[in-house]
């Protein structure tokens, strides 16, 4: 079975709302820690607050009128799935710390992280402006008018730049709104690698001189080499092909593709750290390069695992099939029928479709696999615009019933109309 997925990271396609590294979704992940043969004095994993704490629902659900964080949210913070060695984003995670350890220079392991952060961490340090979609309610989950739970595991780089640190990764988990299908979930995970460089004299540059010199030139080359150094250590020797792209963080800023199983496929964005970056980080003596992939991404590919909500699934039917340090082909194990409902309604002015996919997910859960916009009009007369969209339900663990469903449906339809101002038709 092959699996096809889109860009890797939020950093890979500024068309997603939100911008990171990494896209993403797809992506919750990665290993707690190494075992002995692979720690080394060349990797040090770092905890940064007391992650007791990160898994109750009520530090995010508070009463704030700018919060819009639902219970069901809530409740997957804290659940740590990248520090899992025996599951697949922690194995994923292992091996792309085993690969750092292995490289001569040493490299700081940042895996506990609080996802809450505050706007300036998430935004403005990485000169994400206040017009972009990605700050949008419909696309960020916000706990109050100055935090919310991270986007990107971006927003950690300027924090670490401005404490000293030189060459590090982050590892953690991300939420944004999103459509729902087989690769996106609200939250994910991403892993962020960061190196700054010897002082040089071509550093005080900046614009079109940076850009244009040798040393810009040495480090986006190291961070090539770096990358496709991680893709062979993770899928074997694979062909590469690079291309241009746009990120506010990075400059010049590049994606990843690899050639596997006869498909193309995007797996990373990454770039030379921007200078203003440095800058507001107080390092602005310096340079550097940065990258971002998505641990859901990877592990979707390398263990062909159909569908995103399966990392979140307590089956041990599902657990029992990975082992730590080993990377094993998912055997599916029940595919029980999907069942479809269709729901229509005239939209309000200032509709966002993720307030609706968002909606779904809060009435049904992960029983909701995929919602796909089938019909769309404007009524010439009224200029009123409705839309209907086809709801596939399906458990990955059992039967689901028609009373079942035709509940949550009714619920939907109801709260979709007081909850979203629709006009159900």
């Amino acid at each position: 079975m092959k699996v096809s997925v889109g860009a890797a990271m939020m950093f890979l396609s500024m068309a997603r709302s939100s911008v990171a590294f990494q896209a993403p979704r797809l992506s919750r992940r990665a290993a707690a820690s190494l075992s002995s043969s692979v720690v080394s004095s060349r990797l040090f994993s770092t905890t940064t607050t007391d992650k007791s704490t990160y898994a109750n629902p009520d530090r995010y659900s508070i009463d704030h009128p700018v919060n819009n964080i639902p219970p069901h949210i809530a409740a997957l913070v804290g659940r740590g799935l990248h520090e899992k060695v025996d599951h697949p984003l922690g194995i994923i995670n292992a091996k792309i710390k085993e690969y750092f350890a292995s490289l001569d220079e040493e490299y700081e392991f940042f895996l506990g992280e609080d996802p809450i952060v505050t706007y300036k961490q998430c935004f403005d340090d990485l000169r994400i402006p206040p017009e972009h979609p990605g700050r949008s309610p419909s696309d960020t989950y916000y706990i109050d008018d100055k935090t919310l739970l991270r986007t990107h595991t971006s927003a950690h780089q300027s924090q670490h730049l401005n404490q000293g640190h030189e060459r590090f990764l982050c590892a953690g988990d991300v939420y944004r709104r999103d459509e729902i299908d087989a690769s996106h979930y609200p939250a994910f995970h991403q892993l962020e690698g960061v190196k700054l460089f010897e002082k040089h004299e071509d550093h005080a540059l900046t614009g079109d001189e940076w850009l244009a010199s040798g040393e810009c030139e040495k480090i986006k080359n190291d961070l090539k080499n770096t990358l496709e150094g991680l893709m062979d250590h993770l899928f074997g020797p694979v062909e590469k092909k690079w291309s241009e792209d746009y990120f506010p963080f990075t400059d010049p800023s590049m994606e990843c593709e690899i050639l596997y199983d006869g498909e193309w496929l995007e797996v990373l964005g990454c770039g030379v750290i921007h200078t203003e970056v440095l800058d507001m980080a107080g390092r602005g003596d310096r340079r550097g390069w940065a990258f971002g992939l998505g641990l859901e991404r990877l592990a979707m590919i390398l263990f062909e695992i159909p569908d995103i909500r399966l990392f979140w699934s307590d089956d041990e039917r599902f657990h029992k099939q990975f082992e730590e340090g080993k990377i094993t082909k998912f055997k599916s194990y029940s595919k029980y029928p999907p069942c479809y409902k269709d729901i229509a309604f005239w939209l309000p002015e200032g509709y966002e479709e993720n307030d609706f996919f968002e909606l779904a997910r809060g009435v049904a859960g992960d029983l909701v696999e995929k919602i796909d916009l089938t019909d769309e009009f404007t009524n010439p007369k009224t200029n009123k615009t409705s839309k209907c969209y086809r709801i596939t339900y399906r458990s990955m663990d059992r039967s689901l019933t028609d009373d079942e469903i035709n509940a949550l449906q009714e619920e939907l339809r109801a709260k979709s109309g007081s909850e979203l101002n629709v006009e159900v038709r």
